[in-house]
């Protein structure tokens, strides 16, 4: 079942239940929160980038154990600032908030709309296992014409919650704690 705005204020807000609580920092402002209707959370972009870097090697090997150490750079970008993604172009960036779920629920991540329409992907692994903690990798593609600025602070997309069945206290995640973006291993 997806958490409306009611029982997502409850699990933010309400300090009496630690074990059911979803804690987010910043903390979103509880009555700007509680005025919008929906079933969601809106998180911003965070100021870490992480970029695949041009290379002489013919192919990228997904399945294998060679290393990815040199093919990606990262960045930082200052608020006032913007990280340019230019069309046809991938990046990983990072949100601003850290996240933690409790045992008994999970999420799912979709992209703004409204950045959408403007060529705008923002990804494809949507899932946030329970008892997940850190800040979210964001998969971020222009399948636009034009470059894109990106502004660290922006509302980037919206977390959707739903309970699950039973209680899994800690996230099996490679990424779990992460606060910069990781390629992370593919498992193979």
């Amino acid at each position: 079942m997806i958490l409306n705005t009611g029982e997502i204020c409850r699990r933010i807000f309400d300090e009496s239940d630690e074990d059911r609580k979803i804690s987010i920092t910043p903390t979103p402002d509880e009555e700007t929160f509680r005025q919008q209707s929906g079933a969601s959370v809106d998180l911003h972009l965070g100021r870490w980038f992480r970029t695949m870097r041009q290379s002489n090697v013919l192919v990228l090997e997904i399945g294998t154990k060679k290393t990815e150490t040199g093919f990606s750079k990262e960045h930082f970008v200052p608020f006032e600032k913007e990280f340019f993604l230019h069309p046809g172009k991938f990046a990983l960036g990072m949100t601003l908030e850290w996240i933690s779920l409790p045992g008994d629920l999970a999420g799912h991540i979709t992209g703004k709309s409204s950045l959408g329409r403007r060529g705008l992907v923002i990804e494809t692994a949507a899932g946030i296992h329970p008892g997940y903690a850190g800040c979210l990798t964001l998969e971020l593609a222009n399948v636009g014409e034009i470059p894109i600025a990106l502004r660290p602070g922006i509302k980037i997309f919206q977390v959707f919650f739903h309970t699950t069945k039973g209680k899994n206290n800690s996230a099996a995640s490679q990424f779990k704690g992460s606060r910069k973006p990781e390629l992370g291993s593919t498992g193979y």
